[in-house]
């Protein structure tokens, strides 16, 4: 650009915003791999064949969102309930109640929801299973501490749960050799309807390209807004 006379202040504002914006544009782009791969995983986690349930918590994370397949018992009057918003928005909970995989070894199944109004299992007696069951569920790794400020704190005195403690869980029911891990149960119905399985997994957000494109184009503009302002200052 002949004659171009770059100003002092305005290179030195123009510059650093420029070198941020790229370089903001650049970390989107290097989330956005990190992210499809994410989504790749889980989606070839949940696609995979069920796995036998892993035995100590390093195999556990290694299957994370994987089907596990798993025999046993119900300890239906063990049952615990988390506070939970049904697939229709209505008010009532989740079901977690442990399963006697051997006589020493039990796993916290989420069985699925419940209305506020089938809360007690009296009013669900078909779906009480007794004797050895067979069920598929998603490896689920619980939180290692509460997951927001915004959440109540558990109330296991009450069996009011609002987030998965295992090891509260675990002491409220009075069982020990509990997995470090629980299953959420997959949509096959149960008799009488309830609980109703499958617990929808929220998606994860990807909105990085966006995100790039858009400091990439705040970088381009100011390099614009710098040139027109230079060339308007030497026209004069």
């Amino acid at each position: 650009m002949a004659g171009f006379r770059p100003r002092l202040v305005p290179t030195l504002v123009t510059v650093p915003i420029v070198v941020l914006c790229l370089g903001l544009g650049f970390w989107q782009i290097h989330r956005l791999h990190w992210k499809l791969g994410l989504i790749a995983a889980r989606e070839a986690a949940l696609s995979a064949a069920p796995a036998p349930p892993p035995q100590t918590l390093a195999e556990a994370r290694r299957l994370a969102l994987h089907p596990i397949a798993v025999s046993g018992v119900f300890l239906n009057d063990k049952e615990n309930y988390l506070h939970a918003i049904g697939p229709s928005g209505d008010d009532g909970y989740q079901v977690l109640t442990p399963l006697r995989v051997a006589p020493d070894r039990f796993i916290f199944i989420d069985r699925g929801f419940v209305p506020r109004a089938l809360k007690d299992p009296r009013n669900r007696r078909a779906g009480q299973l007794a004797g050895a069951v067979h069920l598929v569920g998603l490896l689920r790794l619980p939180p290692s501490r509460r997951p927001s400020w915004f959440l109540p704190h558990n109330q296991p005195a009450q069996n009011h749960w609002f987030w998965v403690d295992l090891p509260a869980l675990a002491a409220a029911d009075h069982l020990d050799h509990v997995a470090p891990f629980y299953l959420d149960a997959d949509k096959t119905p149960n008799p009488g309807g309830w609980p109703q399985g499958g617990v929808a997994l929220p998606e994860l957000p990807n909105h990085h390209l966006q995100y790039a494109i858009t400091w990439f184009a705040l970088a381009v503009a100011m390099v614009a807004v710098y040139v027109v302002y230079h060339r308007q200052n030497q026209a004069r």
